[in-house]
């Protein structure tokens, strides 16, 4: 039999579905494997479904993924076609990819026979059905947290009207404004909850970080000494003030440092530092804007870490690495800063702690004229 030569493959770097849309046309690629297990013929459009280069492609079925020559193994054994057999592959050039197979054995009569692979990448079509998928349940959620918020808000009416009256009566002020501050704060995230098809916009004011950070570090005071966890508290930024919403930008913080609690174990140490990020000239130069300084919150534990596979999906909505977590504190977190002009990112490594890292746009302090 005549082998017949593929033609180059001109292949970029990028994946053969990096740019195509959910809407794009499968691609279809065909490989023959003659008697004695050679590659007699191998497209280029298989060659890049399967991640191979121009040079390098195999001439042996061995060299194929093992759940390929299982498939032309199982279409020589079998009378019959093997047809629209789906199969996920794992390359290391590539990402895992779905398959749909189509094998075909010639009717030699004999057990070696030569066999036609037809190979159509499903892959696009299965991220896009991932994609739906996660944006139905993204839609479930509303609906059932709309539900929810509603009947908190009927009875949190009541129970206003009652630690209102038992407030009155109590002598730590500190308590009382704490109290109320709480209650404030869970009857603005009702609200958001119940317009939850269009979410709220934060409530912008001036506010100080700092006074922030320690109502919220008050406010896991008792997670902090179950776990003799040691705090550490360094601001050294010049200037603190900023405009935000402080019942949003509480709820960050306080979930940022609950995970931080719950990554130690007893003894552990937590570090909450603020730092002044002016930008070079350079940098403002290039932007052509006087950009304003910034202001870097660091939350830092010493706790099991995060591994590096875990980091890029760490603020998407739904993935946790807790048993029986939401998966939906950290990606609130990030929209939370996101709205208020800022960015956070995350450094650890696994057994050595994680630093989250807030930035966010500084005001400038106002100068009062003396006469």
């Amino acid at each position: 039999m005549r082998t017949v030569r593929p033609a180059k493959l001109t292949q970029s770097r990028r994946g053969p579905d990096s740019d195509r849309g959910p809407s794009a046309p499968a691609l279809c690629g065909i490989i023959f494997i003659d008697a004695q297990n050679r590659v007699s013929v191998i497209t280029d459009t298989a060659a890049q479904i399967l991640g191979l280069s121009a040079i390098g492609r195999p001439r042996m079925l061995k060299a194929f993924p093992a759940p390929l020559q299982k498939m032309i193994a199982e279409a020589r054994s079998s009378s019959r076609a093997i047809l629209h057999r789906k199969i996920d592959l794992s390359l290391a050039s590539r990402d895992t990819i779905s398959l749909q197979l189509i094998t075909v054995r010639a009717t030699n009569g004999k057990k070696s026979s030569p066999v036609t692979v037809v190979l159509q990448d499903l892959t696009s079509h299965a991220r896009a059905e991932h994609a739906l998928r996660r944006l139905d349940r993204l839609a479930t959620l509303g609906t059932l947290s709309a539900g929810i918020a509603h009947e908190i808000r009927n009875a949190l009416v009541v129970g206003k009207t009652f630690f209102d009256l038992l407030l009155k009566k109590h002598e730590d002020a500190d308590l009382v404004d704490l109290v109320r501050r709480e209650l404030a704060r869970i009857d603005s995230l009702v609200s958001q909850m119940l317009r939850f098809t269009g979410p709220a916009k934060p409530t912008f004011s001036e506010l100080r970080l700092h006074d922030l950070l320690n109502h919220s570090l008050r406010l896991v005071e008792r997670q902090l000494s179950d776990k003799s966890i040691q705090l550490d508290r360094a601001y050294s930024a010049s200037s603190d003030l900023l405009r935000g919403d402080d019942y949003q930008l509480e709820q960050a913080f306080v979930n940022l440092l609950l995970n931080a609690i719950e990554a130690m174990g007893p003894g552990g140490r937590l570090k909450v530092t603020t730092q002044t990020v002016i930008s070079s000239p350079r940098r403002r130069a290039a932007l052509h804007s006087a950009e304003p300084a910034r202001l870097r919150v660091t939350i830092q534990d010493d706790g099991i870490g995060i591994t590096r596979e875990n980091i890029g999906r760490l603020f998407g909505p739904f993935f946790s690495t807790k048993n029986g977590g939401t998966g939906l504190g950290l990606s609130i977190t990030r929209r939370i800063i996101q709205e208020h002009g800022g960015v956070i990112s995350v450094k650890s490594k696994p057994n050595q702690g994680a630093a989250f890292q807030i930035l966010l746009p500084l005001l400038a302090e106002k100068t009062s004229s003396v006469n």
